[in-house]
């Protein structure tokens, strides 16, 4: 008898997980990898939405639980994943430089945002106005962090790569069976799998598709991470991801030239050297339609969860809510309101019907 199965292995499952194993927890991971999201992701966690200069949901929260989560997976996989790196919001003009100030005085954001004006001396990018710094930022290697998990896990006989069979999962009152195994709770934590799950498939995860490229830029010699209309997020090797888009329609993890033909008009109004497409990546963000995440307990059965709906804020967003879910299990703590599917039980009840 485990304690648990996890289906997906994304940042909300290895966010879960940790928290499962700290806690000397018995569980076994079963993924397919079919969700790629969390692999292709810029991977930065940045506690300020740039366009309107607002903080994001519960950002000084979250970084606390984020940053020696991160440190903690370093040591234990022996792998470098947290790159501090400043972000650079490139100014279009007089007026947005005073927003800036404007918003720097708030409380919350005074912490984030610096009321240095930056001047550009990078002749590679065209920024008249120059830039205002968000502090404490940085980039997580998303891939690394997920490639070095999973071959952790697997040496460890605790993940099973294949795709979970819903038929084949049977629930009891105090246990669940999956196959030869069972388990006393499931979590899932399937990114935008979650759509195909019968269980939860209530919930408003609506899933917005986000391209990005990667380029040889070896002019650009730039460090940092410059938001304009698009990220400029440097990789080293003269390499550096732009992005993003967001695409409601189309949910395939296909490149599509529409999306690399957009990123590059974008580029091109503020990069001012030459550059070369090495790659192009895409994924769909498991997206709710009221931007918060999916946390909590089914509303029929009591040994089912769900983690989800972290968006495009996934690095910052999942050590804080895969602790919440331990807590609200294991300690029988409430959800955070705002993140408890409770929000939807309703709509349960209507789709049921």
């Amino acid at each position: 008898m485990l304690d648990y199965i996890v289906v997906g292995l994304g940042l909300a499952g290895v966010s879960f997980c940790e928290q499962l194993e700290r806690n000397n927890k018995s569980f076994l991971i079963i993924s397919d990898g079919s969700q790629t999201s969390s692999i292709v992701a810029g991977g930065l966690y940045n506690p300020v939405i740039l366009k309107r200069f607002t903080l994001a949901w519960k950002a000084r929260e979250q970084l606390d639980k984020a940053i020696p989560f991160y440190q903690g997976l370093e040591k234990k996989l022996r792998v470098k994943l947290d790159f501090k790196v400043p972000v650079l919001r490139r100014f279009t003009s007089i007026e947005e430089q005073n927003l800036w100030f404007e918003a720097a005085d708030q409380k919350g954001l005074s912490h984030f945002l610096s009321t240095e004006l930056i001047q550009n001396r990078n002749t590679g990018i065209k920024a008249p106005f120059g830039y205002g710094e968000v502090l404490h930022t940085g980039r997580i290697d998303t891939a690394t962090l997920l490639n070095s998990y999973a071959h952790y896990l697997l040496k460890q006989q605790l993940f099973l790569r294949e795709t979970f069979d819903y038929g084949a999962l049977k629930i009891s009152m105090d246990w669940v069976e999956y196959k030869s195994l069972k388990a006393r709770q499931i979590v899932f934590a399937e990114g935008f799998g979650l759509k195909k799950n019968p269980y939860f498939s209530y919930l408003p995860l609506n899933g917005t598709k986000g391209e990005l490229l990667t380029i040889k830029a070896p002019a650009l010699l730039e460090n940092r991470v410059i938001k304009s209309s698009v990220f400029i997020i440097p990789l080293g090797n003269d390499l550096y991801r732009i992005g993003a888009t967001y695409k409601w329609k189309d949910k395939s993890n296909r490149p599509t030239r529409e999306a690399k033909s957009e990123l590059l008009q974008k580029l091109d109004t503020f990069l001012d050297c030459d550059y070369e497409v090495m790659d192009q990546v895409a994924g769909i963000r498991p997206t709710v339609t009221d931007r918060r995440p999916l946390v909590g307990k089914h509303p029929k059965y009591d040994n089912l969860y769900v983690l989800n709906g972290f968006g495009s804020r996934g690095v910052m967003i999942a050590p804080f809510a895969g602790q919440s879910l331990y807590a609200v299990i294991e300690k029988r703590e409430p959800v955070p309101e705002e993140m408890d599917i409770a929000r939807f039980t309703k709509k349960y009840f209507e789709y049921s019907d």
